[in-house]
């Protein structure tokens, strides 16, 4: 047996050997698609174990996650610091080697993959971004960015949906440097794919737009290798579709479904190790293995050294673009934010969408790297960055991506931009469509992707669209979600405050916006960096209510205080726009935002009541919707469901007389 099949060989095993000591994982992925790994790892892929952040190394996602004990073989074969007892520590408390993998826990991992499908629209994402920046940087004879992306599915990534959607727009967009490697075992968890799944996945990328190349046997190395090599010569978007046996080499489990999600079991691989001409104890690895991958590398090594070469003489010649590559690379400069006196006074009555697109183009000029799209909406996200171009497979350097009705796979595409580095993406939808995209979502916040979202339609003020366009419990959802800051202005300067704190977070932001005009509020400012701050004071020495909202029904709040007044209570008006800002600030401005003395407590919102309960208390109550909404005009559905000046002002009322 020559040592590209005792590499193959050793992959399969130490796969197998770390989901069998873990008692927990997926070994038949890992052992069918070895030879496509070794292939791609080995002789495809520009990668370099010694400097794993290499801005111009090639990006490769493993779509189909539940396969990562593969790819910590691959890391810790090729060098890139995962000890052998992280291996033996695979899904164990603590290790580098979980059960998924995780995007800045194990170095040479690109992004987070396990839920099936978003690896592969991330991919695209790393695609596009490669694109936009090399348009931008590169010149003649100075190809600064010219890398590319690939990526492992299988079965069940091409099932889901989101790759659908991923894969058209790849298609349209032209993507010649991202290849995806099909794992075509025909295996899914209750059975062969025939139970559900009998389409010509490469007819299907054909229509897509996508070259598709067909390998006879994807346990021939070779064949792979030679697939690849021939994907680069595409001017589109590649699939190279390799069927493979899963569990190969477990006489017992190859070609089973048992083989996908269970141990082989101590027996089975001890014949396993066997049939395979490995005659060494789990987790051996010949010294003749190791040399082998070294020597496989070395070109990687070179090729980093002369990019490196090359980029100190594009120095030389083009010091300004260098300089803006390390803008474009580093920290947002705080000169690019804008204050209130950039953005100016208020025109009357205004939705806060409006107010937004009015500060992305004001930021596109000081940000150049800032970019986005809409799923089929920017007219009505208001997302347009004017004069910036539409990207396409014509025009690289295009900010104003379209994404077409596709919010899930454009939240997936997002993240994988956010990954590549370089660039500063929104994506907008309308707010209840934030349902189609929380798989994605999630995964921004898992990985605490900086991705800006802008969603828009925030409420019932959509009207006549009715309870299917009207969000109500997304609020509560996404406040929920670790990681997330969902913030929800109530004008012109909150709006300003939330793109500030936006750019320059280090997690997902989402900007939920009205579709319905909403008044400039006296006294709103730079406080609202901080979640939550006193928007209207009492008059008095001490408050008898606190008042809490966020966005339009602020607008209320003010009106009852007003009215309160009159009538000689004295109320405070906290403007809430990021509750997950607020909750971070220190226990001394909580204190003083929201006194604890002050059990009379109210919120309104135009959405689910769940999460103002924290901030109210048992003494406090909620004006909110806990049920869905009706087609009407919106100043109708406000009357109806009691968001008026006039039941808010009942409510605090009834509190106030109220014994405590």
């Amino acid at each position: 047996m020559d040592i590209q099949e005792r590499t193959i060989n050793t992959l399969r095993l130490l796969s197998a050997d770390m989901v069998q000591k873990a008692n927990s994982g997926h070994p038949g992925a890992p052992m069918g698609m070895a030879p496509m790994a070794y292939a791609l790892w080995m002789h495809t892929l520009k990668h370099n174990p010694k400097d794993p952040k290499w801005p111009d190394r090639d990006r490769f996602v493993l779509s189909n996650g539940h396969a990562s004990a593969l790819l910590y073989s691959l890391l810790h074969l090729s060098g890139y610091g995962l000890s052998m007892d992280e291996l033996k520590q695979f899904r164990q408390w603590g290790s580098q080697t979980p059960g998924h993998p995780e995007y800045e826990l194990t170095a040479g991992v690109e992004t987070t993959t396990g839920p099936l499908g978003q690896g592969f629209a991330n991919a695209v994402g790393l695609a596009i971004a490669e694109t936009m920046l090399a348009a931008h940087f590169n010149r003649p004879s100075f190809p600064v960015v010219d890398h590319r992306t690939y990526a492992f599915a299988g079965d069940g990534c091409m099932m889901e949906g989101i790759s659908s959607e991923a894969a058209s727009l790849a298609g349209t967009l032209a993507l010649s440097k991202l290849t995806v490697l099909y794992d075509d075992n025909e295996i899914s968890i209750e059975g062969s794919t025939d139970l559900s799944f009998r389409e010509d996945v490469g007819l299907r990328f054909e229509a897509y737009g996508w070259q598709v190349i067909r390998v006879k046997d994807g346990n021939d190395y070779a064949q792979v290798l030679a697939a690849l090599d021939a994907a680069k010569d595409a001017i589109k978007p590649c699939l190279i579709v390799c069927p493979t046996i899963i569990g190969f080499g477990s006489a017992a489990k190859q070609g089973k479904s048992s083989a996908h999600g269970e141990p082989l079991g101590t027996e089975n691989l001890a014949q396993t190790r066997l049939a395979l001409h490995i005659n060494n104890v789990a987790f051996g690895v010949e010294d003749e293995v190791y040399a082998h991958v070294a020597a496989c590398l070395e070109k990687n090594q070179m090729a980093e050294t002369s990019w490196e070469t090359l980029f100190a003489d594009y120095e030389k010649q083009y010091p300004d673009l260098t300089e803006e590559w390390h803008q474009w690379h580093g920290k947002l400069d705080s000169k690019a934010l804008l204050s209130l006196e950039d953005l100016g006074s208020a025109k009357g009555v205004e939705a806060t969408r409006s107010i937004s697109g009015d500060i992305i183009n004001l930021l596109a000029k000081r940000i150049p790297n800032l970019v986005g799209g809409s799923a089929d909406l920017a007219p009505s996200t208001k997302t347009l960055i004017k004069d910036g171009g539409d990207y396409s497979a014509h025009n690289r350097a295009g900010r104003n991506l379209h994404f077409g009705v596709r919010e899930h796979g454009m939240a997936a595409i997002c993240n994988g931009m956010v990954l590549h580095g370089g660039l500063i993406v929104f994506c907008a939808t309308f707010f209840v469509f934030s349902d189609y995209m929380k798989g994605a979502m999630r995964l921004s916040a898992i990985m605490k992707l900086p991705l800006i979202y802008v969603l828009t339609h925030d409420s019932i003020g959509v009207g006549e669209d009715g309870a299917t366009h009207q969000p109500i419990e997304h609020l509560a959802a996404l406040r929920a979600t670790p990681n997330m800051q969902v913030i929800r202005p109530c004008d012109r300067h909150e709006t300003l405050m939330a793109w500030n704190a936006a750019l320059t977070s280090k997690l997902p932001n989402c900007l939920v916006l009205s579709r319905q005009n909403l008044q400039q509020q006296t006294g709103s400012d730079e406080r609202a960096l901080r979640g939550a701050y006193v928007l209207s004071k009492e008059q008095g020495s001490e408050a008898q209510i606190i008042l809490l909202g966020s966005g339009s029904e602020i607008s209320l709040l003010l009106g009852a205080q007003a009215h309160l007044r009159e009538k000689g209570w004295d109320a405070r008006v906290v403007s809430v726009p990021c509750m997950e800002r607020f909750l971070q600030q220190s226990e001394a401005y909580q204190e003083q935002v929201l006194p604890r003395h002050v059990r009379r407590r109210l919120a309104v919102e135009a959405g689910a009541s769940m999460p103002w309960y924290r901030f109210v208390g048992l003494d406090g109550r909620v004006v909110a919707m806990d049920h869905f909404g009706s087609s009407a005009p919106a100043e109708l559905l406000y009357q109806q469901y009691g968001f008026t000046v006039e039941h808010v002002l009942d409510v605090a009322e009834d509190m106030l007389k109220a014994k405590i």
